[in-house]
């Protein structure tokens, strides 16, 4: 258990804590759809994942070392 805890970093422990937070809102305002949301954002860091997973959000490097010619405008009158 400490060494799984070891990992953890402020944002991650900020992300836990405001589920818990929107389970309780939900719970207290009897609003379960609001409940289940929170649950679903205080599994995020338990398990640390994200929305975009494993280098979801980069962009892929191109593979080819062809150079684009530049392009060349007319002015058009």
């Amino acid at each position: 258990m400490n060494n799984y805890l070891k990992q953890w970093n402020f944002m991650r422990t900020l992300r836990l804590a405001l589920g818990i937070l929107i389970i309780v809102q939900g719970i207290i305002a009897k609003e379960w759809l609001l409940a289940g949301l929170g649950g679903l954002f205080s599994l995020m860091p338990l398990m640390n994942t994200g929305c975009c997973g494993v280098s979801g959000c980069s962009t892929p490097i191109p593979r080819n070392n062809k150079k684009t010619e530049d392009t060349t405008y007319e002015e058009v009158r």
